[in-house]
């Protein structure tokens, strides 16, 4: 499905497919495209790149569709690995983590750092990051599938 190029967030790389690979919702999803443009919050003289999701209702380009820096979208990625690593030796704790310990890690960004840490605000962390854990490992294939194919374009690049 083509993707619209004339609204505010044009598009200049783009993935029109998204939804024949879109993860347990492939073939049967809302997001019909990936793209890498030009920020719709760009004003005049600036220009941010940006990601966005486009989600398509079957009548019309949805609101739900999300924009995200570029940078956003790399720490989002640090996240998820750091979280990986931390849930691939987390059946050593009795709760998949340590309440004394809640921070996974620091991942130094810009002269400062960017905490990882279970989230202790959350009422029911006990309960749901057993779910979470559950969620990863029915998830794995997929996910290991999309690592891989990651490292190697970052292995070709040179990181």
């Amino acid at each position: 499905m083509k993707m619209p190029a004339t609204l505010k967030h044009r598009p200049v790389v783009v993935s029109e497919n998204y939804e024949k690979v879109d993860g347990r919702s492939a073939r049967n999803t809302d997001a019909k495209g990936l793209s890498l443009g030009l920020a719709q919050w760009n004003a005049e003289g600036k220009v941010d790149i940006s990601a966005k999701v486009w989600r398509y209702t079957g009548e019309r380009w949805s609101r739900q569709s999300e924009e995200l820096p570029l940078h956003r979208v790399l720490d989002m990625s640090i996240l998820i690995c750091r979280s990986l690593e931390h849930f691939q030796e987390a059946y050593r704790y009795e709760h998949l983590y340590d309440p004394q310990q809640p921070v996974i890690d620091r991942v130094a960004l810009q002269g400062d750092a960017m905490t990882v840490a279970v989230c202790m605000d959350n009422e029911r962390i006990k309960e749901d990051i057993k779910l979470f854990s559950q969620a990863l490992s029915d998830n794995g294939e997929m996910i290991s599938e999309r690592l891989r194919a990651l490292s190697k374009i970052l292995n070709d690049m040179g990181y």
